[in-house]
């Protein structure tokens, strides 16, 4: 296995960091502050191909690999993990299963634009009793002459308040089996969908939402793939994500770290910088491990995923790994601050916030540990 980065992965990174920093830095306070996502973005992401960084050319993307898309997320969590996880539900979530199931037509209405950032894409899974258990779904979709019609709820929708469309699944019957589960391009706004922004506590400027839906119409060519039942599409697709995530994380720590040095090197007591002093530097050093560590196997099992040899405990090991560095991390860099570390002058504080999101989101750390003993046979 070669561990090394290619060029053309160099390049990328080297695309991505020029751009967060001059481009997205300015932008974060203030989003974060009006808790909005600056729409205009994503027509910048997609002039920069960084939509469809690891979609095939052929398909309109850029034809690069997971490792590359590992890149651009790690890149846009050191700035802003609020804007990296819009990218995100949108890039990943929102585009993939159309890529990957999708019709022709879905592909030219949906895939297409979504990439150029003409269109907003969100995941509509999770729901208010069941979270992302698909076994608990209550959203229905019902047959009806010329489509369907779903109603239901979901709960937790990253980009919902100013998506374009969701790509939203429903139990298209009544058994609790994976093949009850379909998934629909619902596009918006639709007069039977109300989207109702909520107020968070991290990833402020990643607009997230609180969707009903009242008997909303879809017709026919709006179920992906033009047949139901697409329920290991939801898999594949969450699986992926978490070593996709992962690397969120990871761009996370690397932030905070950094932060950290600066403001140990800067800040003086007794006439020298604390870094000096062994309890502040063996903290710098146990962050810098972790990260080194969390950063050989978010790459790993982007590596895993390229040669199409990922599974579930390896993707849960990743996940869990670089979630709970980016919380561990982020802690120490609050401590390493002081009384600076909750001034929102620093961005310790904030990245603290949204590394709390990821030991929640995408699958709980405890969800992951349950997935990585049953691969240990437990």
């Amino acid at each position: 296995m070669d561990f090394r980065f290619s060029p053309e992965h160099d390049q990328i990174r080297e695309t991505v960091r020029r751009h967060a920093e001059a481009e997205l830095a300015p932008l974060v306070r203030a989003a974060e502050e009006i808790e909005s996502f600056p729409r205009h973005i994503f027509r910048r992401w997609g002039e920069l191909g960084l939509l469809g960084v690891r979609y095939p050319e052929a398909d309109g993307g850029a034809g690069f690999d997971k490792i590359a898309d590992c890149i651009v997320r790690e890149e846009l969590s050191r700035v802003c993990q609020a804007f990296a996880s819009s990218w995100s539900a949108h890039s990943h979530l929102g585009l993939w299963p159309i890529w990957r199931a999708g019709t022709p037509d879905q592909k030219a209405r949906f895939f297409r634009p979504g990439l150029k950032g003409e269109r907003v894409a969100g995941f509509a899974l999770s729901e208010p009793d069941g979270g992302s258990d698909i076994r608990s779904m209550r959203t229905k979709a019902e047959k009806v002459d010329g489509g369907y019609r779903i109603n239901g709820s979901k709960l937790y929708i990253t980009n919902s308040p100013m998506a374009d469309f969701l790509v939203l699944a429903a139990r298209t019957r009544a058994e609790l089996t994976s093949d009850a589960i379909s998934l629909f391009v619902v596009g918006l706004p639709n007069p039977g969908v109300i989207v109702s922004k909520l107020d968070k506590e991290g990833i402020r400027a990643s607009e997230t939402g609180l969707i009903h839906l009242d008997d909303v119409f879809v017709p026919d060519d709006c179920l992906l793939g033009g047949s139901e039942g697409t329920y290991p599409v939801i898999l594949d697709s969450l699986l992926e994500n978490r070593v996709g995530v992962a690397a969120n994380c990871l761009g996370m720590a690397r932030a905070a770290l950094a932060a950290s040095l600066s403001y140990a090197r800067d800040r003086q007591v007794r006439g020298q910088p604390i870094g000096r002093f062994q309890a502040i530097a063996h903290k710098l050093a146990d962050m810098a491990a972790d990260i080194e560590a969390a950063n050989w196997l978010v790459y790993y099992g982007a590596w895993r995923v390229d040669q199409g040899t990922i599974d579930a405990a390896t993707a849960a090991k990743v996940k869990l790994i670089a979630s709970e560095t980016a919380v561990r991390v982020s802690e120490a860099a609050i401590r390493i601050h002081g009384g600076a570390g909750i001034m929102r002058e620093y961005p310790v504080g904030r990245i603290h916030r949204d590394a709390l999101v990821y030991v929640i989101g995408e699958g709980t750390s405890e969800i992951q540990r349950n997935l990585i003993a049953r691969g240990l046979g437990i």
